[in-house]
Order: C-alpha cells, then structure tokens, then sequence
C-alpha cells in the first residue's frame, strides 16, 4: 500500500474552528503536559465534511498511565451538555501513546466519547465488546490523513495497522453495513466506496470522490451511487431511503473486492 497522502491539504471548516479549538483547550487543560497530539480525522481530514451532516472526528494522543479520573473529566468537560457541538455530534477517541504507535488492530483506547446533539451520549473508558474495526479503520485514516489541531504531526504518533490487521478491519466494517443495523443507506453506500477505492489505491479518498469514482467504471452501480450522495448532501434527519437489495447487492460486491485485495496483499 502506498503511503503518499492526498494532494490537497484540508483547512478546518469555518463552522468548526471556534468549538475545535475550544475542544483543543480543555484536552490540554485536563490533561496538562500528557497531551502528545490532538488530531482531527473523519471528513474534516478527508476535506468533506457536510455541515449538518458530518460528524467531527479527533483522535487525542497521550502519554501512558493518564489516570481514569482524568478521561472521566474530559468527557465530562466535552459533553455536549458543557459544549454544544456544532456538527451533527463529536466522536472522539482518546489513546495513549504506547498503544497508538503499535501497527495493531485492536481498539486500544482509553477512552471512546460520542457526543452531540444527533448522537447517543456515550463515554467508554472499557473496550470490551467495542467494535475494534471501526477504530483500526480510523487509525489508518488518521496516520495518512490525520490535520494535526495540537502538537506532533499524525505520522508520528499514530501507526497504520499491519496489512493484515487493515484489511480484516475493512472485511468487518463492510460486513456490519452489508447487515444494516445502525447506519444509514448513504453511509453504508459511502463508506463501501471508499473500502474499495482505498484497496485499489492506497489512499483514503472522501466519501463523495470514491461514489464517483467507482460510478465510474461501475456503471450497473451509477444510480445507486448517485442517490447516496444526493442523501448524503442533506442534513442527517432528511436521508433518504435507498432500494435495499440494490445496497445488498452493492454491499456484497464491495466485500468480494475488499476480499481480492486482501488475498493479493
């Protein structure tokens, strides 16, 4: 897989750039000279965030050892009762620094925070029966893709998983969409796109360019892909349904591409 990041460096959306550099502030005030990096990742990195739509993503990298206390009072302070988030909702990932340079797949965080007006409040400082792919996906995107809010540049502090770890992540992430719980149709769409797009590539692409690029060549797929983007282009409460065997259909495609990589690699 190739390492070359996307040519166009993105800027922090105006919409974000008070309420991230708040959220900047009160990661270093809880947790003082730990902080290694604070990250943003998700469509703020990839250069497509929606606002409305798009959640914003950060990915805080500390120093071992920071105390349990410490993560409850950050989530605390960035709870959107304390902090109204602008976006659709905050998820934010903190790791510390040990785990964070390992080329694992697991979840390997210290503490798992969504928050915000669209999503479900949650504040995990436990793994368990988390689902690791989501966060090995999101630490490959963050290592090649990550802005950098505070302190030391993404390839520093974060490691890809290993290629094997990566594409079992991908197999997962795929598979959880091609099952429908919890997501909606767009995104499902969406993120297959890029599953394939960054398995042909090496790189992770927003969730709108790889629609277009795999309507592209995959022409039997263009209306499906075309409709996902119209949903994902409006607000979240305003998705629309997509035909559900097409997605099925696109879905199941998608991972056999997933799987061929996986198997060449």
């Amino acid at each position: 897989m190739s390492h070359d990041d996307e040519e166009r460096r993105p800027v922090v959306p105006a919409e974000l750039r008070g309420y991230l550099a708040e959220v900047v502030r009160r990661v270093r005030a809880v947790c003082g000279e730990r902080v290694v990096s604070v990250l943003a990742v998700g469509s703020v990195a990839l250069g497509d965030y929606r606002h409305g739509r798009s959640d914003v993503d950060v990915v805080v990298v500390v120093e071992p050892g920071l105390p349990g206390a410490a993560l409850r009072e950050l989530a605390e302070r960035l709870s959107h009762r304390r902090l109204p988030c602008p976006a659709a909702g905050l998820e934010l990932v903190v790791y510390g620094a040990d785990a964070a340079g390992r080329p694992a797949g697991g979840a390997g965080y210290l503490l798992n925070l969504n928050t915000g007006p669209l999503l479900a409040e949650r504040a995990d400082l436990d793994t368990t029966g988390a689902a690791a792919f989501w966060f090995a996906v999101d630490r490959s995107i963050a290592h090649r893709a990550g802005l950098t809010l505070w302190g030391a540049p993404a390839r520093r502090v974060v490691a890809e998983p290993a290629p094997a770890e990566l594409f079992a992540a991908l197999r997962a992430a795929v598979r959880e969409h091609a099952d429908g719980t919890g997501h909606l149709a767009d995104n499902r769409v969406l993120n297959g796109c890029r599953a394939v797009v960054f398995c042909r590539t090496g790189r992770w692409p927003a969730k709108r360019a790889a629609a277009g690029r795999i309507a592209a060549v995959e022409p039997g797929f263009r209306p499906l892909l075309e409709a996902a983007v119209r949903s994902y282009e409006r607000p979240r409460p305003e998705a629309v349904d997509l035909p559900a065997a097409e997605v099925r259909a696109f879905l199941a495609w998608a991972g056999e591409r997933v799987e061929e990589a996986a198997a060449g690699g």
